[in-house]
């Protein structure tokens, strides 16, 4: 591990009168930290998806820029679990701004050097990277989370956290349009300027990144403040045991991770989850111009309305699972998940020319779809040594991703060109139903009391 990423080392403890007045301001600043930070990955996740247009326009086919865009979905995949265990290792305050630099760093060769956006081959390899280095975001979020936020407060907390890759999604549009715009200007032609889409976010990344380096700080301990366990009274198990200890690969891979019964169970709840996730939202526009008789601007609406539908979802998902269950997340999984069957049989049995309640449905299950994302996330945190946190979320993500987004895609086109949009449908009632049924089986399963059994 090099010297730069070593995690921060513990420091002697502040006064007793300091503590809890520099514990609140802390617990805001690192967590102001990681929502910008991960908001500002999501502004070079998409931004190639926006420069296909002007790409196509030069002379690339649409199967060729598809090709290219699967690099980051791939790569994410992998490095959100490679990486993670790296991360278990690192001092987030490095290791998450180390990332979006190096990510922000492609997206600025892609806009200012011609040679990278020049032929599939070269675009493919550099946003194969580009999704390397995006799978530095989650990992080290999830170590500060662990480590400023106790288990009964986690749910709230991480599902607050959570809406910060809405508001970076969000945010990346105008400012990629705006920046095709400035250099359409600078280049006086008007056609041009799609250069614009990878550098202005990119230099707006970087800023960022320098400020979330200020705010992060790495464990309570380095700073001189006690566990947040004892800070609150707040332990994970009746042992009041906190799981300090720094861990090696080795443990965190073979003893926490790999063997953990209840870390695989999520894993491939996350298959399930995703496929819903994508089955629905990249298959809608589609769909419901098919079978519905959308036009495509309805199409878009429905699809934006989904989405941004999710964020107060997350927000009750992870607010009911802390209070309501008691730090228990099986239990709000299996009741959205139910909610995702529910609206998802509404939107498959809904007449054509009812366009209010397709409506409805899309933004029912967008509402409930990303509680259950959240939640595989904060169960992984959950269900190991604060010390591999991130290793463990970064397992669900290969499965989901993978497994969920990459089946979503391909499969579901498979299927529906050979069988119709009601195979495509019974494969996402099926996955609602597997979905519940695993959260169903961690319904009594709370914070990191499995831990001790390992």
């Amino acid at each position: 591990m090099l010297s730069l990423f070593r995690p921060a080392p513990p420091i002697d403890r502040l006064p007793a009168e300091q503590i809890d007045s520099e514990y609140k301001k802390l617990r805001l600043q690192v967590f102001l930290g990681i929502f910008i930070g991960y908001a500002a990955y999501y502004l070079i996740r998409k931004n190639f998806s926006l420069a296909m247009p002007y790409l196509t326009a030069e002379g690339f086919t649409k199967a060729e820029l598809g090709f290219a865009l699967s690099a980051i979905s791939i790569s994410y995949g992998i490095s959100k679990f490679v990486m993670a265990v790296f991360s278990d290792r690192s001092n987030p305050r490095m290791f998450l701004p180390a990332g979006l630099i190096l990510s922000a760093l492609i997206s600025l060769l892609m806009g200012v050097v011609p040679f990278f956006t020049s032929s599939v081959t070269i675009m493919f390899v550099m946003l194969f990277l580009n999704g390397w280095f995006q799978g530095m975001g989650w990992p080290p979020s999830g170590r500060v989370l662990v480590h400023w936020f106790s288990v009964s407060e986690r749910g709230s907390k991480t599902a607050l956290w959570n809406v910060a890759h809405n508001v970076g999604g969000g945010l990346m549009a105008p400012l990629a349009v705006a920046g095709a715009a400035i250099f359409a200007g600078l280049s006086g032609n008007s056609a041009s300027g799609y250069e614009g889409v990878f550098i202005l976010p990119a230099v707006v990344a970087i800023v960022l990144a320098f400020l979330t380096y200020f705010l992060i700080r790495d464990t309570p301990q380095s700073v001189g403040l006690p566990p947040i366990e004892e800070y609150r009274n707040d332990y994970p198990t009746k042992t009041k045991k906190t799981f300090e200890t720094e861990l090696s690969t080795k443990e965190i891979l073979f003893k926490y991770v790999l063997n953990n019964k209840w870390v695989w169970a999520i894993a491939i709840a996350n298959i399930f989850v995703y496929f819903v996730r994508y089955g629905v939202l990249d298959w809608a526009p589609t769909y419901l111009s098919e079978e519905k008789g959308f036009d495509m601007n309805k199409s878009s609406v429905a699809y934006f309305l989904y989405e941004w539908a999710g964020i107060p979802g997350t927000l009750l998902c992870g607010w009911l699972s802390d209070k309501l269950f008691k730090g228990r997340r099986g239990p709000a999984g299996f009741v959205f998940m139910l909610g995702v069957l529910i609206a998802v049989l509404v939107y498959w049995f809904n007449p054509a020319g009812n366009s209010v309640v397709d409506m409805i449905c899309l933004i029912a299950i967008g509402f409930l779809i990303y509680g259950p994302v959240m939640l595989i996330g904060l169960q992984a945190l959950d269900f190991v040594p604060k010390k591999a946190a991130g290793t463990a979320a970064g397992l669900t993500g290969l499965f989901g991703y993978l497994g969920g987004t990459v089946t979503a895609n391909a499969l579901m086109g498979v299927i529906v060109d050979a069988a119709g949009w009601d195979a495509g449908f019974m494969l996402l009632t099926a996955s609602c139903v597997a979905a519940a049924l695993v959260f169903a089986l961690t319904w009594n399963v709370r914070g990191q009391e499995v831990v001790k059994n390992h």
